[in-house]
């Protein structure tokens, strides 16, 4: 995909939107992936080094999954801050762009000649985003953050398995998340600016994040200890259970869904028991109704089950993901995107996460292999050839 391509497409929300992603591994990139996907202009900028997701292991020959996924829809730029000459493009870069994205540690900016009061100089209008792994200022501020170190740090891991039994959950839950609020915070600031001309500095942190998705159990009452409950969960009744063949999770915590599962499973006495009338009630007598729902679930295949429950009992059976490339609901929100790649060749991948009626959006397009759109890019910026060669020779671009 070419710049000239993505200015000819299909308009988006973000449409005419530049933004200068400096950010590797996944929160920022990610982040920057989802203003990509609203039709802004992203031009990715990785170190000679590269963004160390691209390392990644993965099955896939000379390409990493992971960067495939989290990197699309992006022009691939490869500068070396630390030369002269490509702190003075990524310069000519700032003052045409609406969004800066970083995740450094707080002193390195300045180092490296890129800290937000000397780029506001630049351009007053420009969205500076700081992602971090603790925050600007602290004892922690230099620390190297991470998904599973904040997860451990702040409670998740205790509450996925037990205070005893630490468990990580899987999937970068904190950097996804924090993609999303990095979405989120430039959308609001690119709004503040429509209405009053004025750039400004945003600040994001893994920690933030952390603390931010557990809103639900970051609450400590007057006069409560330590243990005060702050778990989530409703006793075992909702969740996954084994069937006679593969597994399924059932969802019943409002009064209609737990007597329409009472029903159907075949347990119609305890449907409007006065014991397990409330979902409290029933996650204090769970002990007593697991077993019996357990057993009942072993009449029917995870499949069969979904057939019987139908709409009157919010379940799924456990699919791997593969299966997700063709769920007749999956396709149905066209949410699959085919895309090429010069390495990969042909993939599929996620498609819009945002449905938008008057702005649908330039089409997906793959992740930009290392250094792919360099010569094109600071060919706009107004560097001959001449000039490209040069800096590719002294190492400040490739």
């Amino acid at each position: 995909m070419s710049m000239a391509e993505t200015t000819a497409a299909p308009v988006g929300p973000l449409s005419g939107i530049k933004v200068l992603d400096l950010t590797s591994y996944l929160a920022g990139p990610y982040g920057c992936t989802l203003l990509a996907d609203l039709g802004a202009e992203v031009i990715k900028i990785e170190s000679p080094a590269g963004d160390m997701i691209r390392n990644f292991p993965s099955t896939l020959e000379n390409e990493s999954r992971v960067f495939l996924g989290t990197n699309r829809n992006k022009l691939g730029v490869v500068l070396d801050l630390k030369k002269p000459e490509a702190r003075a493009a990524l310069d000519r870069m700032v003052a045409d762009a609406d969004v800066i994205a970083h995740n450094f540690r707080p002193s390195v900016p300045e180092r490296l000649g890129i800290g937000y009061d000397r780029l506001k100089t630049i351009n007053p209008r420009l969205i500076y985003v700081s992602l971090t792994g603790f925050g600007q200022t602290g004892p922690m501020a230099d620390n190297a953050g991470f998904d599973q170190v904040l997860q451990t740090m702040t409670g998740i891991c205790n509450f996925q398995g037990r205070a005893d039994a630490p468990q990580v959950v899987l999937g970068s839950i904190v950097d996804y998340y924090t993609s999303s609020l990095l979405a989120y915070g430039v959308s609001a600031a690119l709004f503040h600016r429509e209405r009053t001309g004025e750039g400004q500095f945003v600040g994001l942190s893994l920690l933030r994040t952390a603390l931010a998705m557990q809103a639900g159990r970051f609450v400590w009452a007057e006069g409560e200890d330590r243990n005060a409950a702050r778990d989530l969960r409703s006793g075992g009744l909702t969740g996954i259970h084994p069937t006679k063949d593969g597994h399924i999770y059932i969802s019943a915590h409002s009064a209609h869904f737990w007597e329409a599962l009472c029903e159907l499973i075949g347990m119609p006495d305890l449907a409007r028991h006065p014991r397990y009338d409330n979902m409290r009630k029933r996650a204090e007598h769970a002990p007593e109704i697991l077993p019996r729902m357990r057993e009942l679930l072993q009449a029917h295949t995870a499949d069969e089950w979904e057939v019987i429950f139908g709409q009157r009992v919010p379940c799924s059976k456990a699919h791997p993901i593969e299966d997700m490339f063709d769920h007749p609901q999956v396709l149905d929100q066209d949410l699959v995107a085919t895309m090429e790649h010069p390495v990969v060749g042909s993939y599929r991948g996620l498609g819009k996460p945002v449905e938008f009626s008057a702005t649908p959006g330039p089409a997906q397009f793959g992740a930009p292999t290392f250094g792919q759109h360099t010569d094109e890019v600071l060919g706009r910026y107004g560097y001959s050839a001449e000039e490209i060669a040069k800096m590719r020779a002294d190492g400040a671009v490739i």
